[in-house]
């Protein structure tokens, strides 16, 4: 399939739906000049996650893919379990309530009581053992990053159709193996795009190591927290991220790319994993020094290594 702007590449195994009609709807509004006009909106719609017999936690989403949704929350909170055997999945529309059902029994009610709240949008909440489990995580040292590769997927996701460009208001999320994109999921808060993949991949057994996850949204702790539970080694993003995100990032040996537009970005973490087969020649005549950037009013240090010091 052609790669050109407006239409989709032909690696996604998943990409937005822009004709299903559940997820927007048409609102009237009135521009600055006073004309009424039509414009689409993303809808919003509760989701009751069920855990065996215990309620977990109700969510606001678009509606796709409500089963991705629910795995791959239980899975970034730890309440299931990478050997877990799934029995059952069952979704009721109507009442929009969804309940996975394990063959293990699990110890959701400890969890439910060690919960911590953090800056997802829409909802964002983390349990007291998300991040005893994050203590043990040391992603592959194997994965490497070309910029090459990185410059290919910012530019095929930046024009993949999507309800962004239809209606705004929604986060996407990526999940590519290298300058591919694979999985291409939205929804009105960017913990819930996670969620999804990391269901899929979960219900699909899809390997980590070789992945790289894009997100149009801030890199929060929490971003880096579900990522490293995915086991996902290189995070990427058009916007910035957090203090804390990057503290957390460093710890698990997960590469951090940040404002990642055109040819340009910044890394934060992991830059040993980086082949810079793209590089400009600004950035290979440049020296040793830290460059500083200003990010919106802050100053942003960007490593640079020496001429000649990269790898090739």
């Amino acid at each position: 399939m052609s790669k050109g702007r407006g239409e989709i590449h032909e690696s996604y195994l998943i990409a937005p739906d822009l004709e299903d009609g559940r997820l927007t709807r048409e609102v009237e509004i009135v521009d600055q000049e006073g004309a009424r006009k039509i414009q689409h909106a993303v809808q919003e719609r509760p989701l009751t996650i069920f855990l065996n017999g215990q309620e977990v936690i109700t969510a606001m989403t678009i509606g796709d893919h409500p089963r991705w949704l629910a795995v791959g929350y239980l899975r970034n909170q730890a309440m299931l379990r990478d050997d877990d055997e799934i029995t059952a999945i069952d979704y009721d529309e109507d009442i929009r309530t969804i309940v996975v059902r394990t063959k293990r029994k699990t110890d959701y009610e400890e969890k439910m009581r060690r919960k911590v709240h953090t800056s997802g949008c829409a909802q964002g909440t983390v349990f007291g053992d998300v991040m005893e489990e994050f203590e043990k995580i040391r992603l592959s040292d194997d994965a490497v990053l070309r910029t090459s590769d990185l410059y290919a997927l910012v530019k095929t996701v930046s024009t993949t159709p999507s309800l962004y460009m239809k209606a705004g208001s929604i986060h996407g999320c990526v999940l590519a193996r290298g300058g591919e994109p694979l999985v291409y999921i939205e929804d009105v808060g960017r913990h819930n795009a996670v969620d999804k993949i990391a269901g899929w991949m979960f219900l699909n057994r899809v390997a980590p190591e070789d992945k790289i996850f894009y997100t149009t949204g801030r890199m929060t702790s929490e971003m880096v927290l579900k990522c490293a539970a995915m086991g996902i080694p290189v995070l990427v993003s058009r916007s910035g991220f957090t203090a804390w995100g990057v503290d957390l990032a460093r710890k698990v040996n997960m590469t951090l790319i940040g404002r990642a537009r055109g040819r340009r970005f910044i890394c934060a973490s992991g830059e040993e994993r980086i082949i810079f087969d793209a590089a400009t020649s600004k950035a290979r005549e440049r020296g040793g020094a830290p460059e500083v950037i200003p990010a919106h009013g802050r100053a942003i240090v960007k490593k640079t290594k020496a001429a000649g010091g990269g790898k090739a």
